[in-house]
């Protein structure tokens, strides 16, 4: 009875180990399994603007490098950005692109009327 013990110890132990060194390996490569995402941005597609001038905000998870409209703006540490610009007259197209270390892209347009 005390080698079964010993035996049940024996696997539980490893059994907990592998479990952790999974869960880690999960954690320091989510960035590369979920790659690049721009989110939470403030305008809403299809709306018609009544300011010449807008402020576009939003979050851009895990990137490196982003442009608003083929411009490189900065983002801070969590990914957060911020830019002003101005808006033609008519229809206006507004494209953020993202790009992570590991070469994912995710980009999103949004249709403007002023």
């Amino acid at each position: 009875m005390n080698t079964d013990f010993k035996k049940i110890l024996k696997i539980s132990s490893l059994s907990a180990l592998l479990l952790f060194i999974v869960i880690f390996a999960f954690f320091k490569t989510k960035d590369l399994m979920f790659g690049v995402k721009i989110k939470n941005v403030n305008i809403v597609d299809g709306s018609k603007m009544t300011e010449k001038v807008i402020k576009i905000t939003g979050t851009a998870k895990n990137a490196i490098n982003l442009s608003l409209n083929g411009r490189q703006i900065s983002i801070d540490q969590k990914g957060n950005f911020e830019e002003t610009i101005s808006l033609s007259k008519g229809y206006n197209i507004i494209s953020i692109k993202a790009k992570d270390e590991f070469g994912n892209n995710d980009e999103k347009n949004y249709q403007l009327m002023y």
